[in-house]
């Protein structure tokens, strides 16, 4: 890549999908010496990206806040109407945003001049939505989340758990997952050495710090989280086997609600959770099909139950 126009202009690319590149990185990227790298820098300075240098382990070129927007060419104002845009998305009812709206977030805060960035946040601010939202999430909380998992780097949040205790965790935060109306974290959490799923809209704050995480396998974020949300938080896990097809069920069951796996001869198998035996029961009922409870015990003991209460002697 030889024309100095190209170079800085994917130079300024690769800066917007990492936050640090070293020099060798850079020049292995573009096909340059790692001097053509430094006169592009230079470059990029003078056009108004402030690009910051550190020396040392770990050193390298970052993009910091405050330049010109990138060569989206976008005016001011229209910056600004899309930050609003896509943040009372991520405020209001989080089901709309995806996850490639939360990555166009993270960029537009990164390098919004500071006037622009305080004109969203009034606008955000004074703004009322009408109606009830669910899984309310912070923006401010949804972006550190992006940048933290982007580059991989060390939190500290304050969370909120479903009995309402509070705590503190310091984590090294993976990936985010959709799920139906909720995001949720992924995150190695340092104090328990385990890997732990955490709801966005019960973290109260998020302050992401400048270490890098260190290198570990990353479960598989559907499944794990799929499997958090529908078994852990329950006092009654159910295992049945639906007489469905696995799309039917699947288009029925949310993903909140259940993992579905597909058997043989047009059944699949249903994991669900439920604080009692009468809500499993009740949702088993509400399929409207032949079901074969395999799990727990006590869940078929009380199905009789529920069936002699209905039965009325004729």
């Amino acid at each position: 890549m030889t024309d100095p126009t190209t170079r800085v202009l994917r130079l300024l690319g690769l800066f917007q999908t990492r936050a640090l590149w070293t020099s060798e990185e850079l020049a292995d990227r573009l096909g340059v010496t790692t001097r053509s790298i430094r006169r592009d820098i230079d470059r990029l300075r003078e056009l108004g990206y402030p690009v910051r240098a550190s020396s040392g382990t770990g050193g390298g070129y970052q993009l910091g806040a405050g330049g010109s927007l990138p060569p989206l060419l976008l005016a001011e104002d229209e910056a600004v109407a899309v930050a609003v845009c896509l943040r009372l998305a991520a405020g209001g009812t989080v089901a709309g945003v995806t996850d490639s709206a939360v990555r166009i977030l993270a960029k537009l805060d990164q390098v919004m001049p500071a006037r622009a960035r305080e004109q969203v946040a009034a606008i955000h601010d004074s703004t009322v939505t009408v109606g009830t939202a669910r899984a309310v999430v912070d923006p401010e909380v949804l972006m550190a989340a992006s940048r933290a998992c982007r580059d991989r780097l060390r939190a500290t949040l304050r969370y909120v758990a479903r009995d309402g205790e509070e705590s503190t965790r310091r984590i090294e935060p993976a990936t985010l997952v959709a799920v139906s109306h909720r995001w949720y974290l992924l995150a190695f959490d340092l104090d328990r050495d385990d890997w732990r799923s955490f709801r966005l809209d019960r973290v109260q704050e998020l302050t992401v710090g400048t270490l890098r995480g260190a290198a570990r396998d990353v479960p598989d974020p559907a499944a794990y989280i799929t499997r958090s949300v529908t078994r852990a938080p329950y006092r009654w896990v159910a295992t049945v086997r639906v007489q469905m097809g696995v799309e039917e069920l699947s288009d029925r069951v949310s993903p909140l609600a259940g993992e579905v796996t597909e058997l043989a001869d047009g059944w699949c198998e249903l994991v669900t959770g439920g604080e009692s035996l009468d809500y499993l029961a009740c949702e088993l009922v509400m399929l409207g099909t032949q079901v074969e409870v395999l799990d727990p015990p006590e869940l078929v003991a009380h199905l009789d139950v529920v069936c002699r209460r209905l039965h009325r002697p004729g």
